[in-house]
């Protein structure tokens, strides 16, 4: 068992001994806070002995909880998780390592063997002999923490040691290696085509194989420009990271591919098989990794969850708050402890959609006019793919509905909120209280909307503000103050504005349900662009005919006998019960438009024929503008 303890004073540097193993191989020493200003302060540190070098790890969180352990990459340090540690120690003991050679923890002497994967799997049973010695550790791997986790994972000796995997931009060098042989023995175009792209992909491995030059370069110019290269390249703000040992730490990790990648690949194992359950989560937008890598992944992974995530390589510096979240609902599935933690949260369907279920599990997804029609079955889309939903509505009893079904069909979890989204003020608070009591969303869905009927002569000043206020103002308010704080948060997202086929087919009966939908679609082409940098998607949705209740409260402009106008409701609901077409396969669209990041989609059939012909023939629209509706 380790002594740890915390003590005032200064963090210790790498000379100081104080730390040593005892018999059973288990470090032996003090806890001291770590004071180094990179988001880990507060944190507990001590160095822990093991094969002639010295780690230097630190603790976040209460030891008495369940222990998840983070395993960085090359060309980082522990830092690299200086965002995610934090978030997950307000429910775990967090434990985080520099990997030998890298940050304050010590280099193996010679360096050339020793980084080997056995070596580093030397290293982790220390640590976790050290920091949990009596229950198995979540473990987390980022890029090269990952690569080496996938040896923990692997071998018989680490078995029983980790209760769950969660992996990000590293596989396993093992599965590559069968990967590889597998398209290469047995081409086919589109392996050969999937080889040379990840070959291209892997311009970097090639460099670092060469000798002396990657040393020179990091601790050179290549170091000093590294911060500056990771804001262009990844949106990644210089401060706090990466720490002032980036030019060492990257040199010596130089050995981590000099001493496992050529024999790996060209001498995989063929036992390399999971014996713990394992968390994927793919960056779709990964510069060095193919997403094809993890074709065959499950041969080799009998309990696999697949996330993907539209972002760059590092994630664990952009995306902290959709990491953290995945985290603790994998570590909360698999903790088999009496305590808090082991309540297993609701997941995704075995229905829906694959593609769904990773990329949206765990997401917080708002989506307005949910009490009803296409908002609702939106609502219950997101909770089948593991979405935490918050239904918004001016119905409260709707929401509420929507909210717990949403729980009941999938939803981790689901709340009811009541707005009206004209109401500028009202929607400015509800944002407010979404961010402090749920987090940033990350789809937005702007649904809400009403339905008016009637010429433009017969149109009062009132009726056309009513219409603008919901159907535009109301997307409006919600870009404006959910869109701000994603934009703010600096993680991507996606808004998706409901349009309609109205907006660009015009009609003598709809000026201003049309002219609101028109707004619409172009306010959307304008924020797409606009957020494209942010790495925000913008999708405007144009259903068509569908069968909601959005007749049943329409309003007809000058029709004053209020009969008069249920008649006309009824016959109109009448005529789209029997076009019939459901609002599921709308939500269906909004879920795909999200994950394609899809910039218009019309979803009926009578939606995509009229978005044609107002690109190739709009006369033909505007002829068919001119016939009235008959009453």
């Amino acid at each position: 068992m380790s002594d740890a303890r915390e003590t005032k004073g200064p963090a210790r540097t790498a000379g100081d001994h104080d730390h040593e193993h005892d018999s059973s191989g288990k470090a032996r020493g003090r806890g001291e806070p770590m004071t180094d200003g990179t988001g880990l302060s507060g944190a507990r540190e001590r160095r822990i002995c093991t094969g002639g070098i010295e780690l230097c790890v630190a603790e976040l969180g209460d030891a008495s909880r369940p222990t998840v352990l983070l395993v960085h990459g090359f060309p980082d340090s522990k830092e690299v998780w200086s965002k995610v540690a934090p978030r997950l120690a307000e429910r775990f003991h967090v434990v985080l390592y520099d990997v030998r050679g890298h940050g304050r923890s010590t280099a193996p002497v010679p360096l050339r063997g020793g980084f080997t994967l056995e070596k580093l799997t030397d290293d982790f049973l220390a640590v976790v002999d050290a920091v949990s010695p009596d229950r198995p550790v979540h473990l987390v791997g980022h890029d090269w923490g990952s690569v080496q986790s996938w040896e923990f994972v692997t071998v018989a000796r680490t078995e029983g040691r980790i209760a769950s995997f969660t992996s990000m931009s590293g596989p396993s060098l093992d599965h590559f290696g069968h990967w590889i042989k597998k398209r290469m023995t047995r081409p086919t175009p589109r392996r050969v085509g999937q080889l040379l792209g990840q070959g291209a992909k892997s311009w970097y491995v090639y460099a670092l194989h060469t000798p002396k030059l990657p040393e020179l370069a990091w601790r050179g110019p290549l170091g000093k420009r590294w911060p500056a290269l990771l804001e262009r390249m990844e949106g990644i703000p210089a401060g706090g990271y990466p720490t002032d040992t980036l030019g060492s730490d990257a040199a010596n990790g130089a050995w981590l591919y000099r001493d496992n990648v050529r024999a790996r690949l060209t001498h995989p194992r063929p036992d390399a098989y999971a014996h713990a359950p394992v968390q994927l989560i793919t960056p779709t937008g990964d510069a060095f990794l193919s997403e094809r890598l993890y074709d065959e992944l499950g041969d080799w992974v009998p309990d696999l969850t697949r996330r993907t995530l539209p972002a760059k390589h590092w994630v664990p510096r952009t995306r902290p708050d959709q990491l953290t979240a995945w985290i603790t609902a994998f570590v909360d599935r698999h903790e088999r402890s009496d305590g808090p933690a082991a309540a297993a949260p609701k997941t995704a369907k075995s229905g829906t959609r694959p593609e769904y279920a990773e990329r949206f599990g765990g997401q917080l997804v708002l989506v307005t006019g949910a009490a009803s029609g296409i908002g609702r079955a939106t609502a219950f889309a997101f909770a089948e793919a593991g979405a935490r939903v918050i239904a918004v509505d001016r119905d409260a009893e709707g929401a509420a509905r929507t909210a717990e079904m949403s729980r009941l069909i999938g939803a981790p979890a689901a709340w009811g909120e009541t707005v009206d989204v004209a109401d500028e003020q009202a929607m400015e608070k509800l944002a407010a209280k979404v961010a402090e009591e749920y987090g940033v969303v990350d789809v937005l869905v702007n649904n809400a909307g009403i339905g008016l009927t009637g010429s433009f002569f017969d149109t009062t000043s009132e009726e056309w503000q009513r219409v603008l206020d919901v159907n535009l103002w109301g997307v409006i308010h919600g870009c404006r103050f959910f869109g701000e704080r994603m934009a703010e948060r600096g993680q991507g997202g996606h808004i998706v504005n409901t349009a309609s086929a109205a907006a660009f087919q015009p009609s003598r009966a709809l000026p201003a349900y049309s002219t609101s939908k028109a707004a619409v679609l172009m306010l959307s082409e304008c924020l797409r662009a606009e957020l494209a940098e942010r790495g925000i998607g913008v999708s405007a949705i144009c259903p068509g005919i569908v069968n909601t209740g959005i007749t049943s409260t329409a309003r007809f402009a000058g029709v004053t006998d209020a009969a008069e106008e249920k008649r006309r409701q009824k016959k109109a609901s009448r005529l789209y019960g029997m076009r019939n077409y459901p609002p599921e396969k709308v939500a269906d669209a909004i879920l795909r438009a999200v994950l394609r990041d899809q910039a218009v989609v019309p979803v009926t059939p009578e939606a995509r024929g009229a978005h044609a012909l107002s690109r190739l023939s709009p006369g033909v629209l505007r002829a068919f503008a001119r016939w009235q509706p008959p009453a």
